[in-house]
Parts: structure tokens; C-alpha cells; sequence
């Protein structure tokens, strides 16, 4: 049970960084919230470090803490390691693109390279899709299931859930992009702290002595049975991270709301570093410990061994930091998801918003209580970084390959890129769920490439159109 200094460490230090954020936010330059671009991208008014921070922040959360940790081996560090490759492609490759074509989406990239709007609403109802169905459930599920594991509170799972969700979608709705961002990094700059001193308590609980643990459990090759086996690294690994760090506007939105180029590529190369020199060993050793001291007790591994090592009012202060993570990367998806819906759905389809907030504010309500409703299906998984990955793998290479054609062809109609992107969700789900001849890993590249190659080829046979590099 929660003592009385851990709930006190709790309570002020969730409303420090409330209060902190609301500070920073209130002194600002808002902007006018009734332009999309304004609201949803901070008014051009992120510096690096906010956008180094919230870039971070927003991608480790739970899912990231509990679900890696919850595998207990070192081979889940390779999803982090590759994603240094996928924030340096976003930096030199996609970030110079976007800012050229001045888009608020990353969506709108696609409306100006097809001259068509229907392939830009087809990915943004992809990717709401991909965040109402698959992560902002997950986050809500691994934050309550880490409070409750670290404290070891008798309260129902949801309940934790609904007070999250909640929460966070206040963050969204009242303060847009800006309050986001600068909740995210003065978050971040306590999560990684605080996660670095588990590393360092955890392996002094065992004095520093990995033996006894399996080989497998250690190594960084994976076998053919691992969740990452060696031979996927040199297929989809890198598709996957081109995706989810230079397309998902969940994370591009925070290096387009930067004053400038510049601005915004010091931030992910500074988002870049903490990947490489940090996030490692803070999703992989206490789950390692944990094995050692606990068994394999999968995704409730990283809460019981930070409520172990951590003293009493460290711990409260711990969970506030996991309070804050879940609370920032679920209201950051919120307002990306408010973003696309706004500025890629009814705006071009339903007339010109004159109200962004309050249309954003009903996108997230309704947003906020479907994944509320989907948090028990995730309670009933065996992994949850896992079963994350492997579903929204439906629509990541499918989307990436309406960019890639998008940005590598010229003259390629609209319809065949869409036909593209239908065809490789069918092949996907087929491969991953019907009939499974090979690690998901490598159906999502054997996807793209399907995805890429029927959007080519409708377009000559069906169009007439032949394309160009």
C-alpha cells in the first residue's frame, strides 16, 4: 500500500510541472488559436530543447518502460538503437521537405506532391486509426498497470486509466502543442534521471552479477525464436523507424513547430543522443534484474523492481515522473490526432474551422473515451511492446509507401498510390494473422515493397501514366 511520503512526493511533484508548464505557456506567445497552424504547431515557437525533449518524451512511455523492461532481455535495445537511424533520416531527409512545403501535417505532403486531397484524408484516417485503436489504449494500460505494480494499490486497472486519460486530454485541449511540449521535457529531464537510478539500483541489488541469467536473455543476436531475430535487422527494422520517426505526425509535429530548420534538426539531433547514450539500458537492465530476482513475470517486471529499490519518497517521486510520461505521450497523440482530423478531414472536406480548439477539444473527448473502452483488451496480453508493434505494422508500411512513391515518382496518380496502400494492409493482415510463414519483422518489408510495387503498376496499366524518378 501507498505510504503517506510517497503520496506526498506525488502530489507536489505532479503539480510542480503542472504549475511550471502553465508558467512557461502563460508568458508565450500563444498565437492565434483559431488558426490551425498556430494551435496545433505552437506558433512556430518550440526551441531545440523543447523539441529534443517532448520528441523523446512522447516516445518513451510506458509502452516503451513497461513493455521492453517486460520482455526481460537486452535484445528489445535494438528497437532504440535503430531509432537513431530513423531520427537522423528525419532531420536531413524529411525535415528539409516538410519546411520547404510549409505543411502543418505531415499529411499535407502528400496533398502537394499527388495534387490530391482523398490520398491525404486515407492516411490521416490511417493513422487516427493506428492511435485510437492501438496506442492510446496502450498507454493508458501500461501507465495503471505500472502505478499499480510499483505501489501495489487495490484498485481496479480502468479506474487508474480513466484518471489518465482524463488528464491528459485536459493537457491537450486547454494548451494545445505549447503546453505539450514544455510539460514533455521538464517531465523528461526527471523520467530519464530517475530511470538511470533504477539501472544503477538495480544491478546493485544483485551486486552487479548477471550470472545465472539465460545466454539468450543477454545477447544482442537474436534466434530465429527471439522477438527480434539477428536477420530482420536487414529488412524491416529500418522501414520501421523511417515510419514511425519521419511520417507519424505525433512525433514530426513537435520538429515542425521549431522557428526554423536549424532549430528543429539541433532538437532531434539532441533527441538522437539521448536515444543512444540513454534509452538502452533504461528499457532493458531492470527488466534483466527483475528475471534474476523474480522469474519471468513479464510486463509487471519493471514496476515491481522500481518499487523495490527505490526508498519510499523517491518512489513517489517516480511515479509521478511515469504519471507524467503517460500523461504526455497520451495527450500528444491527442492533439496530433486533433490535428489531422481539423486540418486534413474538415477542413478540406466540411469548410474552414473558425473555432480550432473547441472542434479539436470534441475530437479528443471522443478520442479520449474509445480508447478508455479498449484498455481491458490490452490488459489481456502476454507483451505489450510486442503485440504494439506487431499490430500497427496494418499501417505503418502501407503508409510509408504512399510517401516514398509520393517523394521518389513523379506522375503517379492519386488512385494507384491509394490502391497501394488498401493492398498492402490486405497483404499485411494476411501475413501477420492469417497465415504466418515468417517473423512480422520481415511482412512488414515484404509489405512495403508489395505496396510500393502495385502502386507502380496500377498506375502504368490502369492510368496510363508512366513514372518518373
Amino acid at each position: 500500500m501507498i505510504d503517506f511520503t510517497q503520496a506526498t512526493v506525488f502530489f507536489l511533484i505532479t503539480a510542480l510541472i503542472g504549475f511550471a508548464t502553465y508558467w512557461h505557456c502563460r508568458a508565450a506567445d500563444t498565437g492565434d488559436k483559431s488558426s490551425g497552424h498556430d494551435y496545433f504547431l505552437a506558433n512556430g515557437g518550440l526551441s531545440w530543447y523543447f523539441v529534443a525533449g517532448s520528441i523523446t518524451l512522447t516516445n518513451l512511455s510506458t509502452d516503451q518502460l513497461v513493455g521492453m523492461n517486460g520482455n526481460q532481455m537486452l535484445l528489445l535495445a535494438w528497437w532504440e538503437f535503430a531509432a537513431v537511424a530513423g531520427l537522423f533520416i528525419l532531420a536531413f531527409v524529411f525535415l528539409p521537405i516538410y519546411y520547404r512545403n510549409d505543411c502543418t501535417t505531415t499529411t499535407e505532403l502528400l496533398q502537394k506532391k499527388y495534387g490530391d486531397k482523398n490520398i491525404r484524408a486515407l492516411i490521416s484516417v490511417l493513422f487516427l486509426l493506428g492511435n485510437v485503436f492501438i496506442f492510446l489504449p496502450a498507454i493508458l494500460y501500461g501507465g495503471s498497470l505500472f502505478l499499480l505494480s510499483m505501489t501495489g494499490l487495490d484498485l481496479p486497472l480502468l479506474a487508474i486509466a480513466v484518471v489518465f486519460a482524463i488528464v491528459g486530454a485536459a493537457y491537450a485541449i486547454l494548451g494545445g502543442l505549447r503546453a505539450v511540449a514544455v510539460s514533455d521535457t521538464y517531465s523528461g529531464v526527471l523520467i530519464l534521471s530517475l530511470a538511470l537510478l533504477v539501472v544503477y539500483l538495480s544491478a546493485k541489488a544483485i551486486d552487479f552479477d548477471f550470472s545465472g541469467i539465460p545466454a539468450e536473455r543477454l545477447t544482442l543476436i537474436g534466434d530465429n525464436d527471439s522477438p527480434i531475430p539477428w536477420h530482420t535487422l536487414l529488412t524491416g527494422m529500418i522501414f520501421i523507424q523511417t515510419f514511425y520517426w519521419s511520417t507519424n505526425q505525433t512525433i514530426t509535429q513537435r520538429a515542425m513547430a521549431a522557428p526554423n530548420i536549424r532549430e528543429a534538426q539541433k532538437g532531434v539531433l539532441t533527441a538522437a543522443g539521448i536515444r543512444l547514450l540513454i534509452v538502452p539500458i533504461i528499457v532493458t537492465v531492470p527488466g534483466i534484474v527483475a528475471f534474476k530476482l523474480y522469474g519471468d513475470i513479464n510486463d509487471a517486471a519493471y514496476g515491481r523492481i522500481v518499487g523495490e529499490v527505490l526508498p519510499g519518497w523517491l518512489s513517489g517521486a517516480f511515479a509521478a515522473a511515469i504519471a507524467a510520461a503517460v500523461l504526455t505521450t497520451f495527450n500528444s497523440i491527442l492533439n496530433a490526432s486533433a490535428a489531422l482530423y481539423v486540418c486534413d478531414i474538415h477542413e478540406p472536406y466540411f469548410g474552414r474551422v473558425d473555432r480550432v480548439q473547441r472542434l479539436s477539444a470534441k475530437v479528443s473527448g471522443i478520442l479520449t473515451v474509445l480508447a478508455i473502452f479498449l484498455v481491458p483488451f490490452f490488459a489481456a496480453q502476454e507483451s505489450i511492446i510486442n503485440f504494439v508493434q506487431k499490430l500497427y505494422g496494418l499501417l505503418s508500411m502501407p503508409i510509408l509507401s504512399a510517401f516514398i512513391v509520393g517523394l521518389a515518382f513523379k506522375n503517379v496518380d492519386a488512385r494507384a498510390a491509394i490502391l497501394g496502400v488498401v493492398a498492402g494492409v490486405v497483404l499485411y493482415a494476411y501475413l501477420s494473422f492469417v497465415w504466418t510463414p515468417v517473423h512480422y519483422i520481415h511482412a512488414m518489408f515484404a509489405t512495403l515493397i508489395f505496396s510500393i510495387s502495385t502502386s507502380l503498376g496500377v498506375n502504368a496499366l490502369f492510368f496510363k501514366k508512366r513514372a518518373s524518378a
